[in-house]
């Protein structure tokens, strides 16, 4: 006598793909290998294929307009089901959200639900609900962006006057506006929204018809569920189609290009807001104390962005591992791409909206030019007033840098050496200098393009609203 075939799930849930198996999977492996802890997010994705596939089975007349009615008013109840009530999504007993819905659909339909998958593999299917779902995120993330880069440009428009030090190398370099220093991020994150745009034509490539790898010998019209999802084409090779995951690769780059923008911008305010620079006072509601010390103001929403920059770079290397040596088409290995995805695209908006807030709540402290009185930030002026009169730069190098150490030996600036020591160094410019290496003439002569006069920068604030808006 044969023994009774057991397939099912270690808590008696009927396997998807048990046909040819005598036993069900060890209990060890069915938690291994389960993904319904976390792809129960694709839930509505998952539908929104389900339907498009369904579509496409109409046309192939392997549903009637009867069925097909049955499995809209289905999948929508079924949506709704769990928005009400989302406990069913902790069921440890499922496999992952695919077998859920089917099953779901097949306790509600009887046969019909079994009908749904017709033509269609898991690799296929996945693949689509996963280009779904970050299609529509990638819109949400689309939203955090220009959030942030509204803060930005209010910042800079609210204090459009304030002068703060540029610096290189961590040193006083050129004085700057505020406002310059706020376009400078906008610009990385205008670039940034421009990927995120760039990568959505590459999302919305439709694997849905690739079957398990070699396409379907059904005759499915796959054009009907491009339509029915606005994808933008149809994956060329049934191979790729289940494979690629390049698009999630694409939009973990483009997300630690973000973050590293972010991490930069916040380990700018950090520097700024402390005693030794004291550019800039950050707000209580995006600051902390110190459980000992009672004066402390703590940066830790920044220090928190630039922290979790490393979870969403980690994400992007950990991804290219996983796909560096995978042999055509689907391996279980690409069950990985969901985790580190999800988090990405989780701790990106996060950062982002954060990031929006400190802005929000960040202010230039009062008089800041008061920082400019040390540091022979124009110097460079004083050099380039030289070339203007005839003096090639090297040599106008030199003679600054010879006044620059001068000043250095009485302990004072450029500006507060005598009109005789300047002419002695510059013969017939140095008693005309003085008034043109002040603050407001070295800000004003900054005025080509890309520069921090202020009619510059405000025309460069109305210039990114403008990108902004067209985007």
């Amino acid at each position: 006598m044969s023994q009774k075939k057991n397939t099912a799930s270690p808590s008696g849930e009927t396997q998807l793909w048990g046909g040819r198996f005598e036993k069900g999977p060890a209990k060890e492996f069915f938690e291994f290998n389960r993904s319904f802890g976390f792809d129960c997010r694709l839930l509505n994705a998952d539908i929104q294929g389900s339907l498009a596939h369904a579509r496409v089975l109409l046309s192939a007349e392997i549903l009637t307009k009867q069925e097909m009615a049955a499995l809209e008013e289905a999948f929508t109840e079924l949506a709704l089901e769990v928005e009400r009530n989302p406990s069913p999504l902790n069921n440890p007993a499922i496999e992952d959200v695919h077998s859920f819905i089917e099953g779901w659909l097949t306790r509600r339909l009887g046969d019909l639900g079994k009908k749904i998958h017709s033509g269609r593999s898991r690799n296929d299917q996945v693949a689509t609900a996963l280009r779904i779902w970050l299609a529509q995120e990638s819109v949400a993330a689309r939203s955090d962006l220009d959030a942030l880069l509204e803060s930005l440009l209010d910042l800079a428009e609210t204090h459009s006057t304030v002068v703060i030090p540029g610096y290189t190398h961590l040193q006083r370099a050129q004085p700057i506006l505020w406002s310059h220093w706020c376009l400078a991020y906008v610009e990385m994150i205008l670039r940034d929204r421009e990927r995120l745009e760039e990568i959505q034509k590459r999302i919305k490539i439709l694997p849905l018809g690739s079957g398990a790898l070699a396409g379907s010998s059904l005759a499915l019209e796959r054009e009907e569920a491009l339509r029915a999802l606005e994808f933008v084409s149809l994956s060329s090779n049934s191979l790729d189609g289940v494979s690629d995951r390049d698009f999630v690769l694409e939009w973990q780059s483009f997300a630690s290009i973000f973050m590293i923008h972010l991490s930069r911008m916040a380990e700018d305010l950090i520097l700024y807001a402390s005693a030794e620079f004291g550019l800039v006072e950050l707000g209580d509601e995006v600051s902390s104390g110190s459980s000992l010390m009672p004066q402390k103001k703590n940066p830790d929403a920044l220090e928190l962005i630039r922290g979790k920059t490393g979870r969403v770079v980690g994400s992007l290397m950990g991804m290219l591992m996983t796909v560096k040596g995978l042999p055509l088409a689907y391996n279980k290995d690409l069950q990985e791409d969901k985790e580190s995805l999800f988090d990405a695209v989780d701790t990106l908006r996060a950062c982002a909206r954060n990031a929006a807030l400190v802005l929000r709540h960040t202010r230039p402290r009062p008089n800041p030019t008061l920082s400019l009185s040390k540091g022979f930030m124009n110097a460079t002026d004083l050099a380039d007033l030289c070339v203007l009169n005839g003096i090639p730069f090297r040599e106008a190098h030199e003679k600054v840098g010879q006044l620059v150490r001068l000043a250095l030996a009485q302990g004072i600036e450029l500006s507060e050496l005598s009109p005789e020591a300047l002419e002695t160094a510059l013969p017939g410019l140095g008693k005309s200098a003085l008034q043109e290496i002040g603050l407001e003439r070295c800000l004003e002569r900054k005025s080509g393009v890309g520069g921090t006069s202020p009619v510059r920068v405000k025309a460069a604030i109305a210039a990114a609203r403008q990108k902004i808006s067209s985007l």
